[in-house]
């Protein structure tokens, strides 16, 4: 079985919503305004493309990185990278080409089979909605979590309010930087 990781910028109050500038959301950018920028406490990101041999997104997230994503040279590892997209509403006219191969799933259950097919890790990059309904149907297997010393208040939350039985968490890797961002790697204990 494929591991599915959840990989975030989220604040300490676990809002996720427009962590690199997104319009339309009031704190937009809060990832980098008065945050000194710490090069080692990114140092998760290229290991995650190292890592990874897929990536997943939601129709949102995938409609906001698909423009911008295949032309930097900081995502060149995730380029010819499979992708799948969770969308009931988004058609294969839709896909941006020259971002690798690109399939669009339609359901939770699509999901669930891809996690059973052979290959590594599935990694998923924003896609808030996609993340709360994944975590409540008990599809994620890690998380890795940039966590910002910030309180936001109102945004996207990166887990659900569903009222559920416990999910236990096991910390596996952690580390503190001089900027007060925290690096927290969870696996779901199952």
């Amino acid at each position: 079985m494929r591991t599915l990781i959840s990989t975030a910028f989220v604040s300490l109050d676990g809002v996720v919503e427009a962590p690199g500038g997104e319009p339309g959301y009031r704190n937009s950018g809060w990832t980098f305004k008065d945050i000194e920028f710490v090069p080692e406490a990114y140092e998760i990101k290229g290991t995650e493309q190292q890592e990874a041999t897929a990536m997943l997104f939601g129709r949102t997230s995938y409609e906001a990185f698909s423009p911008v994503w295949p032309d930097m040279e900081e995502f060149a590892d995730y380029k010819l990278m499979p992708k799948y997209v969770v969308s009931t509403t988004l058609t294969d006219d839709q896909l941006v080409p020259g971002w690798g191969e690109t399939t669009i799933l339609r359901s939770l259950d699509d999901v669930a089979a891809l996690k059973e097919t052979e290959g590594g890790p599935i990694i998923m990059h924003g896609s808030a909605t996609l993340n709360r309904n994944l975590s409540d149907a008990g599809l994620i297997d890690r998380y890795h979590l940039l966590v910002f010393p910030l309180l936001l208040g109102a945004g996207k939350r990166l887990f659900s309010d569903t009222d559920k039985d416990t999910q236990k968490l096991r910390l596996v890797e952690h580390e503190a930087y001089a900027n007060g961002l925290q690096k927290n790697v969870f696996e779901v204990v199952r």
